[in-house]
């Protein structure tokens, strides 16, 4: 199946090479494929990921993504 993922802030290198911060690109997953498989895919460590957004809502890692779903991931914010 064909998503869409969005990769913010430090998470951005996983990003293909063009994609410029917060674009979205396009993945292929095999069906009943979860927001884990997808960070997995992606070569992210989920020690990275503090959240993901499916079509703009929080998700947990074991939702499973639907065909042409948007996904947003963010890294946990540090600041000071």
């Amino acid at each position: 199946m064909l998503i869409k993922a969005k990769l913010f802030a430090t998470l951005q290198r996983y990003a293909p090479e063009g994609i410029t911060l917060g674009a979205p690109f396009e993945v292929t997953l095999p069906e009943e494929s979860t927001i884990n498989d997808l960070i997995l895919h992606l070569g992210i460590n989920p020690n990275e990921v503090k959240v993901a957004f499916v079509e703009g809502r929080a998700r947990s890692e074991v939702y499973e993504l639907k065909p042409g779903d948007e996904v947003g991931i963010f890294p946990p914010v540090g600041g000071g």
